[in-house]
């Protein structure tokens, strides 16, 4: 079987299927190809305001409106009530010593809690991904993209004016011709292996394993007293929930449906000396040492094989060539630590959208894409130099929490800029280029990196300390610097008012923004991503 298109997208994750979508409604002829079959699980699953945000931009710009409802938890659970999703408040990180049940104290110096959001309406989500990604695919056959599932691809070539793509599909074989190739089939995926892309590490980031599993029956967190009595800016566990401890982290994720996915990101020794390969059992021997954990999951089953990812960090020396790209999500992966693979894909998506808008079959064309490559390396890089540098102080909680709060600090101005119309597509994620906060960011996550490990309470970590709460200002509008707040940081009507010189704006507008945000009456019926003008 032959057949010619204007662009092949190849792997129908969620990103694969929104570039084929947004490909398709710019007028391309468009394939999607997929190697295996609908639903089906896949990691990736706690979405951000800011992968949100981009998402809503998405399909209103491009007359997608079934899509929008599905970034903020109120209007998906309203259009989509059959499309498995959590609702997500906001970040919990909770600080265990191995042997010990969780110690709440009384400054919480043992936890971190970072709202996203001021009430549940407006709220993030966890995405079911195996409803997510099928209900993406069916509305990518809507917009009129050719979708193809069981379709091995073999062989990548170029000839004739554009690229051929080979394999096998049902028994039988297919060739492709398409004038370009978008690869979505993720770590060391198709043009990773068939152009023989180098590889590069990431020069702060340990190498790190991962064992996960969907699961039933597990129970509340905040049955176990983790608040202490007190009442948290959200409930503890609707949130992307982290039980950190010395060598590694586990994640927690709660479904409406009653599935929990969790799992273990480890560093090599730690994975070793627990036996991540065998799976189940080297879960149980990690519960074993986390008494709290434990207990949250005495009653809990999986309802999945458990899946080891002996190599959880990858990052590609090479992101675009002639006539095809790679997203990010198929050019890098850090780690799921802060949830940035879904804002870096939909950045990675919506960069390339725009080059394709507005510089298809132009000279143009390949300087944009080179641009998106550089940046795109660029963004995994500084992401990996900062999860780096918060896997040395695993064992440090208020070292950790003071270098969450540089990405929650950069996540928070981001997300506000974007919404005020101060931010584009092509400044870098993480504030990179921002003339006070992205010098003084570099500056902490070097100290950071050279800071022994737990090394006690030195001068060279006072120091650090004092120079993240300093580096942070610039930028801060969500109150992350106030210490009076013991690590409870709920979203707040007057931090987002205070940041409005930081975000150059008149104060007018970020209080017509808060009102948007669901600050009072006005908020409830707002559209969350529209920008406030």
């Amino acid at each position: 079987m032959k057949a010619a298109f204007d662009i092949a997208v190849v792997g129908s994750g969620f990103g694969g299927s929104l570039m084929a979508m947004m490909a398709r409604r710019l007028g391309h002829r468009v394939i999607l190809l997929e190697r295996g079959r609908h639903p089906r699980f896949a990691i990736g699953e706690s979405s951000t305001p800011l992968a949100n945000l981009l998402l809503e931009e998405l399909a209103s710009r491009h007359g997608l409106t079934r899509l929008s409802s599905l970034s903020r938890w109120g209007s998906w659970r309203r259009h989509h009530p059959r499309i498995g999703c959590g609702l997500k408040r906001g970040f919990s990180f909770f600080h265990h010593q191995f042997g010990k049940p969780f110690r709440v104290s009384e400054a919480r110096s043992e936890q971190l809690l970072v709202a996203a959001s001021p009430c549940d309406e407006l709220a993030d989500t966890h995405w079911y991904r195996p409803d997510f990604d099928e209900f993406l695919v069916r509305e990518a056959r809507a917009c009129g993209v050719e979708y193809w599932d069981e379709a091995e691809v073999e062989r990548f070539e170029r000839g004739g004016g554009g690229v051929w793509l080979h394999g096998r599909r049902r028994g039988g074989e297919f060739s492709i011709r398409a004038r370009f190739v978008i690869d979505a089939t993720g770590p060391r995926g198709l043009l990773h292996r068939e152009l023989q892309l180098a590889e590069v590490s990431y020069a702060d980031l340990p190498r790190t394993e991962a064992l996960f599993s969907h699961f039933n029956g597990v129970g509340k967190l905040e049955d176990t007293g983790v608040s202490g009595g007190e009442i948290p800016p959200y409930p503890v566990d609707a949130a992307a929930v982290h039980h950190v401890f010395e060598g590694g982290w586990i994640w927690v994720l709660n479904f409406e449906n009653g599935v929990t996915s969790a799992g273990v990101a480890a560093t090599e020794t730690l994975a070793r000396e627990l036996g991540l390969e065998e799976g189940g059992p080297a879960w149980e021997r990690l519960l074993d040492r986390l008494p709290t954990v434990r207990s949250q999951f005495e009653r809990a089953a999986a309802i999945l094989p458990f899946r080891h990812l002996p190599r959880l960090s990858f990052r590609s020396a090479t992101v675009t060539g002639d006539r095809w790209a790679l997203l990010p999500s198929a050019a890098g992966f850090v780690d799921p630590l802060l949830s940035t693979g879904f804002p870096l894909t939909l950045l990675g998506v919506s960069r390339l959208v725009e080059i394709l808008e507005q510089d298809w079959g132009t000279s143009r064309f390949g300087e944009r894409l080179g641009r998106y490559g550089e940046l795109t390396g660029q963004e995994l890089a500084a992401t990996g130099r900062l999860i780096g540098a918060m896997y040395r102080h695993l064992g440090d909680p208020e070292v950790f929490h003071a270098l969450a709060r540089v990405y929650f600090a950069a996540a928070s101005f981001s997300e506000s800029s974007w919404r005020l119309g101060r931010l584009g597509l092509w400044q870098p994620f993480l504030l990179q280029d921002h003339p006070e906060f992205g010098p003084a960011s570099r500056e902490c996550l070097e100290q950071a990196l050279r800071l022994p490990a737990n090394g006690g309470r030195s001068p060279e970590r006072a120091a650090l300390l004092r120079r993240i709460d300093e580096g942070i200002r610039s930028v801060d509008v969500a109150g992350l610097g106030d210490e009076h707040r013991r690590n409870w940081h709920p979203v707040r009507f007057e931090d987002l008012i205070g940041g409005a010189e930081k975000l150059g704006v008149e104060r007018g507008r970020v209080e017509a923004l808060a009102r948007a945000l669901g600050f009072g009456d006005a908020g409830r019926d707002t559209v969350r991503g529209v920008r406030a003008r």
